[in-house]
């Protein structure tokens, strides 16, 4: 017969009880400089927030080392939208912890409710196509399937509405305006992305034909942020990695020298607009350019990112298609094709038919509608410019 004492579910609650409140002051008196009482209700909702992310992370690092462990096919999900909605009651009701952190917030004479107000809706899309990509990985991280999503890191997302002398008018979504608390950022993995420039075709002695090498005339960096997506009521975070477009040159200190202050910043403005703005009005040709630079950036840093994990476990590429799974989420990452054959072909010397193969077995497409106007077509002469 057993000795030990039964558990007092009672003294359990109250020790969750007190140790949640000891987070959230925690984070308060940490992250934010304030305590209970001269907190703002944006203060609070971000220590809330910052608790929660607490224990996602250790979900989310044990997930990630297991994938790596076991060496586990993954898919990557490319979409140039998320509507993921505000991502704290999502992550305290995942986290099944949401009825204990509302019961501690009323003892310290807080709303919840008030606090979820305070965070900004991560308008990252704009309907059907975004929010089916949302819940596709939270459904994934729900049944603990190894997966990543890939994005971009809008600065300004879907527009906001507001009506002003009786007239509905647009207005820019700042949603990271005062920091976003569920991401990480990580510089130690910025991709480098062409665009324009020349392509040389250098003799190849090794094979006795070419090497093809691509002397691009701009650079932009993509700098990934990453964001814990839970999943409900399991052990499982997978990853959304955003990238936000940053300058190759930040700035110019000889010409601000010089007192030409606009063209001293001229690089980091033309760079980092790539990732300003969802879906920038394409019906002119600077609109039409923009859009396809948004898009060959994203898919760029995303395939970069993909076959250096696949490459950190695998010597060559003859098994890429039975650890990688790439699912195009409608036209705006079709690109990714061609950039994976250049990436294998041009820059791991990959031969063109294994390259093919491997690229034809790992990629999967969803098309959402079969309307003219939302099948994107580029003109040669732009891809040319662009994409030489």
């Amino acid at each position: 017969m057993s000795t030990e004492t039964p558990q007092n579910p009672q003294a359990g609650a109250v020790a969750l009880a007190a140790e949640l409140r000891k987070q959230f002051v925690s984070k308060l008196r940490y992250a934010r400089s304030k305590n209970p009482i001269t907190a703002t209700m944006f203060d609070r909702f971000m220590a809330l927030s910052l608790a929660a992310r607490d224990a996602l992370v250790e979900r989310w690092i044990e997930t990630q080392r297991t994938y790596y462990e076991r060496d586990a096919k993954r898919a990557y999900y490319l979409s140039a939208e998320y509507l993921l909605g505000r991502a704290l009651k999502a992550n305290l009701t995942a986290l099944g912890v949401h009825d204990e952190y509302d019961r501690m917030l009323r003892e310290l004479g807080m709303s919840m409710s008030d606090l979820f107000d305070q965070e900004p809706d991560a308008g990252l899309g704009n309907g059907g196509l975004g929010r089916l990509a949302a819940c596709f990985l939270e459904s994934l991280a729900t049944l603990s399937l190894p997966a990543m999503g890939y994005g971009i890191r809008y600065e300004f997302g879907i527009f906001e509405q507001a009506i002003r002398n009786g007239y509905q008018v647009e207005r820019a979504d700042e949603w990271l305006k005062f920091g976003n608390p569920w991401e990480f950022a990580r510089p130690e993995y910025t991709v480098p992305v062409g665009f324009g420039g020349q392509v040389l075709h250098v003799p190849d002695e090794r094979t006795g034909g070419f090497q093809v090498i691509w002397k691009p005339a701009s650079k932009v960096i993509g700098v990934p942020y990453d964001t814990p997506i839970a999943g409900y009521r399991v052990n499982t975070v997978n990853t959304l990695r955003l990238w936000a477009a940053r300058a190759d040159q930040e700035f110019d200190f000889q010409l601000f020298n010089g007192g030409d202050y606009l063209r001293a910043v001229e690089e980091k403005n033309a760079s980092e607009v790539i990732s300003k703005v969802l879906y920038p009005n394409d019906s002119f040709e600077q609109g039409r350019e923009l859009r396809l630079k948004q898009e060959y950036f994203f898919v760029a840093c995303s395939i970069h990112d993909i076959v250096w994990r696949y490459t950190k476990q695998h010597k060559d590429f003859s098994r890429f298609s039975e650890k990688v799974a790439i699912q195009l989420n409608d036209t705006h990452p079709a690109v990714a094709i061609a950039e994976l054959m250049r990436v294998l072909v041009d820059e791991h010397r990959v031969e063109w038919d294994e390259a093919w193969r491997q690229t034809v077995a790992a990629f999967g497409y969803t098309n959402h509608t079969l309307l003219p106007e939302a099948l994107e077509r580029w003109p040669a002469s732009l891809f040319a410019r662009l994409l030489p």
